[in-house]
């Protein structure tokens, strides 16, 4: 958990992820698309992906727990979670998704 916490507590947008994973693919494409860069661990191609990976499940109470995304050094979640953020406007930001306002909050796009 040490590891994951301090590798996501090093950028601002960081996605833990799998690179056969099609859900990890559209979520860092996503994240692509309003031009943020993101710091990206390929947990099948980490040396200790494994024990990553079992972190990860600890924090999201979920398998697969991949992709997760943290803004910030805080979790954000998986899938389900960015979608729902990115789904939901706020009125009082010109309509702009609560995702897009989390990345800017956090540093992590200009849009």
């Amino acid at each position: 958990m040490e590891q994951v916490m301090r590798l996501a507590g090093q950028n601002k947008l960081v996605i833990f992820s799998n690179s056969s994973c099609c859900m990890c693919h559209s979520i860092k494409r996503l994240f692509s698309e309003f031009g943020a860069h993101a710091t990206v661990y390929e947990l099948d191609q980490e040396p200790s992906g494994k024990e990553m990976e079992k972190a990860l499940v600890r924090l999201l109470g979920r398998t697969p727990p991949l992709p997760a995304v943290f803004i910030g050094g805080q979790l954000v979640g998986s899938t389900n979670e960015v979608m729902s953020l990115q789904l939901e406007r706020d009125p009082t930001q010109g309509s702009r998704s609560h995702l897009i306002m989390l990345l800017k909050r956090g540093g992590v796009t200009t849009l």
